[in-house]
């Protein structure tokens, strides 16, 4: 059986049904609560539903685990509370970690492209602590990604490690099952929900004086490229390590609203507004994953064209059966 924690989630309700289409027996460490996210696993439920309290009990009675994928996490950009983002990111994977070490169960986990911070340091996965160290995540989840990726390369550098682990730094990410994440949902879905209300896509407008509006840049990944990345790994135990998961290129944002006025078939046209004070001094303005480390572990497949990701998102899911 393999555990997936968050796996009621967006990224993880996709694993658990590529795991659940293989044969495979999933326990899922994830709350359902009221949001509807009991929907992203209805046509794939798992064995087994664990509330993540009940998740050091549950392994007390030695399980036979062939993997823990761990991707539950407050993903929160705008998230204050700052004990319990590190009990739950921080404190909870050091945890499995550790559970997995002594056990010899491999350990695969989400990090994110929020610990580049301004991207400064620029976007390459290179796990030396001198190299991370120089990392300024902008925002409280960022900054708990990036200490446990601290924590877990310096307990791997000293052996105390799982057989295989591996964190990969998730860059923006869409598609379908995301519909719970409230202001956390991609740009995508809230574009597609703009043209179709009869407006014109909104984009904020730039914080940067060397940035014109509509023209910041986020390299964008269609769920189902993380799935089959994620899967890749599962049949490489030789894998470990820090790695980025995005599809190497950035486009702007200017491209995304567009993508979406072509998939629906609408006029193309944005209106632009002021960013949010919230946001402003915490806005990554580029991102765009280095992804030649994962090359050279051996993962060959193309990822999806932003314009085919959208299309597929809005055809196949928004316009249809919204679930996974």
């Amino acid at each position: 059986m393999i555990i997936v924690t968050g796996g009621a989630g967006f990224i993880g309700s996709h694993v658990e049904a590529a795991l659940f289409g293989e044969g495979r027996e999933t326990i899922v460490i994830d709350r359902l609560r009221g949001e509807g996210k009991w929907r992203n696993l209805a046509k794939h439920p798992p064995s087994r539903l664990i509330a993540p309290e009940e998740t050091e009990a549950f392994l007390r009675r030695n399980p036979p685990i062939e993997a823990v994928i761990h991707l539950g996490a407050i993903s929160e950009t705008t998230a204050r509370d700052g004990d319990h983002v590190w009990q739950t990111n921080v404190a909870f994977s050091q945890f499995l970690w550790e559970w997995c070490a002594k056990h010899g169960v491999p350990f695969l986990y989400a990090s994110s492209a929020a610990t580049y911070g301004d991207g400064s340091q620029g976007f390459l996965d290179d796990e030396s602590l001198e190299a991370l160290r120089r990392l300024r995540p902008l925002n409280l989840y960022g900054w708990s990604k990036h200490a446990f990726d601290l924590w877990a390369v310096a307990e791997a550098s000293r052996g105390q490690r799982p057989p295989q682990w591996v964190g990969l730094k998730f860059f923006n990410v869409y598609g379908p099952n995301e519909y719970h994440k409230g202001k956390m949902i991609s740009v995508v879905k809230v574009k597609y929900d703009e043209v179709k209300a009869g407006h014109a896509p909104r984009l904020f407008r730039s914080d940067r004086p060397d940035i014109a509006d509509g023209e910041q840049k986020r390299d964008f990944i269609w769920v189902g490229d993380i799935t089959r990345v994620i899967l890749w790994l599962l049949e490489k135990p030789e894998v470990s390590g820090l790695f980025n998961l995005g599809t190497g290129t950035a486009r702007t944002y200017r491209d995304v609203a567009y993508a979406v006025c072509d998939a629906l078939g609408a006029e193309r046209a944005i209106e632009f507004i002021p960013m949010p004070e919230s946001l402003r001094g915490q806005y990554q303005s580029f991102t765009e994953a280095r992804v030649e480390k994962l090359r050279k572990a051996g993962y060959t497949a193309p990822f999806t064209p932003l314009e085919e990701g959208v299309r597929r998102y809005i055809r196949d899911f928004l316009e249809a059966d919204p679930y996974l």
